[in-house]
């Protein structure tokens, strides 16, 4: 065997009963090796290490089978930190996360009309306070950066995201450079489907779709525990799949994209153009007849008040967003569908709708045992996503 399989193998054994700590911990070093199929002194090799490097402690012993009593072990997620950042369309999100993904201090900032490189800036600007304020960075582990668009994982490069006029973004050099600590680049969906997968609701499906709904449209797809990417990183680009072919002209350069019809954009633009035509609405109340004010949460307060307005408009997100879906289903099998973003996210009506059209129109096989829910991440799914990103490799819980 080469010097290298053997280290690889070694770090891939470390990563098993790690996860395993994490997992299953207080628990024994012997049951680790049973549990695994690796050899005892493998398993004390490794754990050794571990405990020097602080990700796992002993916390005294356990009760004996037999002969003298095993010491446990437990994992110690507070002893290390990463760093993540959630860029959006609209808001730009900084945290440090312990390596349960718990959020230890956040920030965010908004995007207002930076494009390009004032869109990075504003990102290792943010980056930068955190560092400073942390002081010493011996216990980072590592720095997550997310996105939407097209993204090249193993080059940490964003390739292209229309609206941020991110092109060949080095993302990865970037950070890299400036702090010294190793970096990851997600494209966002992809790290909020290993989230759910891994953190979330949607732990017992290895063929999982996650849906944002929200400034734009993504999907990230989990296919046998795989993220699926495609070439060039591309894959889950949902929201610039044609559901209209007589629709408006998409800044993508397709015609009828889905992102043109459902995304809070095009909803909010259905809701002004129907108030400036006189039409009456709850939404004038909610807002005190300041149109600024719109946002999604009005929409969604508005709509479960049954507004005639918010109903309409909803109906239509449906019927566009549930037949993207069922292409969805028919492709790929899932056995589960997650809708997140700030238009689906607490919004049981349209999910309701949603599984609905599902229900009517999928292929009866793929649909029959389905499970069609909402995110359950809470408002830190991209912060926890992100950090998603940098535990898979710990843990080894996901070979992407």
């Amino acid at each position: 065997m080469r010097k290298g399989d053997w280290k690889l193998i070694q770090e891939l054994n470390r990563s098993i009963i790690l996860n395993k700590i994490r997992l299953d911990g207080p628990i024994s070093r012997i049951e680790l090796a049973k549990g695994n199929r690796i050899s005892p002194s493998t398993v004390a090799a490794a754990v050794q290490e571990l405990i020097r490097e602080g990700y796992v402690t002993e916390i005294g012993r356990g009760e004996s089978s037999g002969g003298r009593k095993p010491i446990l072990l437990r994992f110690a997620p507070d002893n290390h930190f990463l760093f993540a950042a959630s860029i959006s369309n609209t808001v730009i999100e900084v945290a440090q996360l312990n390596l349960e993904a718990n959020i230890l201090r956040k920030e965010s900032a908004p995007v207002g009309t930076r494009q390009g490189e004032g869109v990075i800036e504003l990102m290792l600007g943010m980056i930068d306070r955190f560092v400073t304020e942390t002081g010493s960075l011996d216990a980072c582990i590592g720095i997550a950066v997310t996105t939407p668009g097209v993204v090249n994982v193993e080059q940490g490069v964003v390739y292209y995201n229309s609206k941020l006029r991110l092109n060949d973004v080095p993302v990865k050099q970037l950070v890299e450079s400036r702090y010294g600590i190793k970096t990851w680049v997600e494209n966002d969906t992809n790290s909020l489907v290993l989230a759910e997968r891994r953190f979330g609701s949607y732990s017992s499906f290895a063929n999982l779709i996650y849906i944002m709904v929200g400034n734009g449209i993504g999907a990230g797809i989990l296919v046998n525990d795989m993220i699926l990417r495609g070439k060039l990183g591309g894959a889950g680009e949902f929201g610039h799949t044609s559901v209209n072919r007589s629709g408006i002209r998409c800044e993508c350069g397709n015609v009828g994209c889905l992102e043109n019809s459902v995304s809070w954009p095009a909803v909010h633009s259905r809701m002004m153009a129907a108030m400036a035509s006189g039409r009456q609405t709850l939404i004038h109340d909610l807002t005190g007849g300041d149109i600024s004010r719109i946002e999604p949460a009005v929409y969604k307060e508005a709509l479960s008040r049954e507004d005639r307005l918010a109903m309409d408009i909803t109906e239509e997100i449906a019927e566009h967003l549930g037949a993207g879906i069922v292409n969805l289903v028919n492709l790929f099998n899932p056995g589960a569908i997650v809708l997140g973003g700030n238009v689906a996210q607490d919004n049981p009506i349209l999910l309701h709708k949603v599984e609905e059209h599902i229900s009517r129109y999928a292929m009866r096989i793929l649909k029959d045992d389905l499970v069609v829910g909402q995110s359950s991440l809470g408002d830190d799914g991209k912060l926890i996503g992100a950090a998603a990103v940098v535990l898979q490799d710990l843990f080894q819980f996901s070979l992407t």
